[in-house]
């Protein structure tokens, strides 16, 4: 295991003894759903930057796998929509983070009387290699985990994430992104790295990094402020700012002319007829707003009609549209 991934593991297996509530702090408020009871214990170890829990991946019981368990609070939360036996995957290779949520499911079992633990199958393993047949997985998600990864790991992990997922399944992650320089010496801090700070890439970069592994469709849905590093506290002459994104990437074949994008942009037609449509397969309605991804966008941008707007990226899409 490289030096940085095993100051990871060492750091959350603190974490797992001792909740350290201050360590990560999600961006995106706890889901309030009826009849769903979060213990406490598990907010306290909820060690991610957003979430990766959406009703609309999680229709007709799909088959869900999380990576990097944590307190177990998104595995309670997938549950809450799939209720089967082992209907839910949860991945860590840090024992004593599995035996920390192990004993939360115990005290959520006693919380919710829908729930049972046995929905829960954790499973010790690396999400460099993932004890996980093919092609087996409705839905993959991990929070605030693969920033931790240097390039080439990335690239492992986001491999298995495709590799088990089945056709059309989802990679749905939260992770925190920088869109400025990261200095090298910050880049290089083990510690640093393994509190989901200095890790962060540009979003360009992580999107890229999903698309080149194989990914057709990606949905930026979210993109929050999230941390600061300022020179009071980093040997830096400016403050660094830290954005957290929601990502779902779809297992979708890749198109011949590249990946649909979206980022929240939408086309709006305005002329004089009922609609307009570009005969490759996009029909915008008289001053309807169609959700369309960036490639669309700029193919529709370029006809330079003046009865045709097209919106910049809002970073937020929650479905909808066409590419």
């Amino acid at each position: 295991m490289s030096n940085y991934l095993q100051t990871t593991k060492e750091l959350y297996k603190d974490a797992a003894i001792t909740p350290d509530v201050g360590l990560c702090c999600t961006t995106s408020p706890i889901w309030q759903l009826p009849g769903l009871s979060i213990p406490n214990k598990m907010q306290q170890m909820n060690y991610g930057c957003g979430t990766t829990v959406h009703p609309r991946d999680l229709a007709n019981n799909p088959k869900v796998l999380y990576v990097g368990v944590g307190g177990g609070m998104e595995l309670l939360q997938f549950s809450y929509f799939n209720r089967q036996i082992q209907g839910v995957i949860g991945v860590d290779v840090v024992d004593e983070m599995l035996k920390a949520s192990a004993q939360n499911f115990v005290k959520a079992e006693e919380e919710n009387d829908w729930f049972q633990k046995d929905f829960i199958d954790l499973r010790k393993g690396d999400a460099l290699n993932l004890p996980i047949e093919d092609n087996s997985v409705d839905v993959a998600a991990q929070n605030c985990l693969f920033n931790i990864f240097k390039a080439d790991d990335l690239k492992k992990a986001l491999d298995e994430m495709f590799r088990v997922l089945k056709p059309h399944g989802r990679l749905v992650m939260s992770d925190p992104i920088c869109n400025q320089f990261m200095p090298k010496y910050l880049r290089e801090d083990e510690k640093l790295r393994a509190l989901c700070l200095s890790g962060a890439i540009p979003m360009d970069d992580y999107i890229k990094m999903l698309t080149d592994a194989g990914f057709g469709t990606i949905e930026v849905r979210a993109k929050r402020p999230y941390r600061i590093l300022s020179p009071n506290h980093y040997d830096i002459d400016h403050n660094i700012i830290i954005e957290s994104l929601e990502v779902a990437a779809i297992k979708d074949p890749m198109p011949e002319d590249g990946p649909c994008i979206f980022t929240g942009k939408a086309a709006i037609f305005y002329g004089n007829d009922e609609y307009f449509d570009d005969k490759k397969g996009h029909v915008l309605m008289q001053n309807q707003p169609l959700a369309v991804c960036d490639k669309t966008a700029a193919a529709l941008a370029s006809l330079q009609r003046d009865d045709i707007h097209i919106t910049d990226s809002t970073y937020f899409y929650d479905g909808g549209g066409c590419c």
